[in-house]
């Protein structure tokens, strides 16, 4: 490959592949650029070059596609959280779509199945009901800090660049969460900065302060702060609690999450609730739930009701049934189908995630509804019930080769496949293909201004 790392080139941008990136070819090499369109023509410089495919970041758009939009965020060329915010919406839909096409065609070897349109969500910025921010005692600066010559490059609290795990862009607001949580974000980081206690350094493994996480409940508009630290040091919390509590009505609980381990992971090993009841309430169609600081919960409230309600249109549940929710959290799943099912079994790795469904359970008097913790593979070895429908929602990593060989053994009726990576689940669901045909796919649009999307996939017994 005579195309070389460091240097500039002209391209024409031809598709967007997932991982959000554009992808151009140039003496019949591959070329990914970042922060692309497809249509833009672009001037870009090489930063990576592999045997079959190099990357590339653009130094100057030419000509720009006719689906270009000027992103509104001054982050969004940098953090890699939200890349696609220089795309028409619309457009965002129908790539997103053809990914998952895509992806199901040439890794599962799939063609014959129903693909619907996205359902596209209503807001397409500050719809995030959790964000995670990172602190970091080297920031990394934008291009406007580098010609101003900061300085003071020692306390980042934000978001990482994409590829460098221990520089983080210290910023002043994240337009995918609602400004309340901006507003809360600064004033813990003038606190943390003033309070002379260092910010954890992801190389070093030295200092106090590590992560800050903010949830917010779209339907009752209440707070949650988890402040993460390195170790218990309780004057510190109690201190920027209270001026967090004082400013903000809007904040019902805030909680420290201590994790002594060098892992980058925003889980604690242990938790103290320094206001309020350690968890905060929202809803899902008539359901509410109690969702603390480490259990999962679809990060888009609105959105999600659309992804259970195509679960459910999915299952064709005549009340009898019993199912099987793997993955289930804090019981969202089980609880939305309840009335619809004879008995559903949920499983999941979490401590406090089994502990909040069984607690959702009682809120909202369901009793058709019980809890399992443990690992999803040992459950569906051990488990002596035959279910009618299995709902699997795993992580982006997507299914254990062992859960699907269980899952083959049993062979369940009916499975409902959950996910929000369409790579993971086109290899999934050809490991499947022994024992399931794949009928339909539904896609979600739980994350706008990003290339993820949340795809609801029915597949049946052969």
């Amino acid at each position: 490959m005579d195309i070389r790392r460091g240097e500039t080139i002209e391209l024409s941008v031809e598709k967007v592949v997932y991982g959000g990136r554009g992808l151009a070819h140039l003496n019949n090499v591959a070329i990914f650029v970042a922060n692309s369109v497809p249509g833009d023509r672009v001037i870009a410089k090489v930063v990576k070059t592999k045997k079959n495919f190099a990357e590339a970041r653009i130094v100057e758009v030419i000509e720009a596609s006719p689906h270009r939009i000027v992103a509104p965020c001054p982050y969004s060329d940098f953090c890699g959280g939200c890349a696609w915010q220089c795309i028409e919406y619309e457009k965002q839909l129908e790539y997103k779509h053809g990914l998952i096409v895509d992806l199901l065609n040439h890794i599962g070897k799939i063609t014959d199945f129903t693909m619907h349109p996205p359902l596209a969500s209503p807001q397409i910025f500050e719809y995030r009901n959790k964000m995670e921010f990172s602190f970091s005692d080297k920031k990394w600066l934008l291009p406007k800090e580098r010609a101003e010559k900061d300085d003071n490059n020692s306390f980042a609290l934000g978001l990482h660049v994409p590829g460098v795990f221990d520089k983080v862009i210290d910023i002043e607001g994240c337009l995918l969460q609602k400004e309340e949580g901006n507003a809360i974000l600064r004033e813990a980081k003038r606190y943390i900065r003033e309070s002379g206690i260092p910010v954890y350094g992801l190389k070093t493994h030295q200092g106090f302060w590590r992560y800050l996480m903010l949830r917010h409940s779209y339907f009752f508009d209440k707070w949650m702060v988890n402040i993460i630290t390195s170790e218990k040091r309780d004057a510190p919390i109690y201190l920027l609690a209270s001026i967090l509590k004082e400013r903000f009505n809007e904040i019902a609980t805030i909680v420290n999450n201590i994790n002594t381990r060098r892992g980058g992971t925003a889980v604690g090993e242990w938790e103290n609730v320094f206001t309020g009841e350690g968890n905060i309430k929202d809803k899902i169609g008539p359901f509410t739930f109690e969702i603390s600081a480490n259990s999962f919960f679809q990060t888009n409230t609105s959105m999600a009701e659309k992804l259970y309600e195509s679960v459910r249109n999915f299952a064709s549940l005549t009340g009898k049934e019993i199912i099987f929710d793997l993955y289930s959290g804090i019981g969202t799943m089980s609880i939305f189908l309840a009335s619809r099912a004879g008995r559903i079994i949920g499983v999941d790795i979490s401590n406090a995630a089994i502990a909040d469904a069984k607690r959702n359970c009682q809120l909202n008097g369901i009793d058709n509804c019980e809890f399992v913790c443990g690992d999803v593979k040992m459950f569906l070895s051990q488990f002596t019930v035959q279910p009618d429908v299995l709902i699997a929602d795993p992580p982006r990593v997507g299914m254990q080769r062992g859960v699907i060989d269980r899952i083959l053994r049993l062979l369940p009726k009916k499975m409902i496949y959950i996910s929000c990576n369409p790579s993971t689940l086109a290899r999934d669901v050809a490991l499947l293909k022994e024992g399931y045909t794949l009928e339909e796919v539904q896609p979600i649009d739980l994350f706008p201004n990003t290339y993820h999307i949340e795809s609801v996939a029915r597949l049946e017994r052969i």
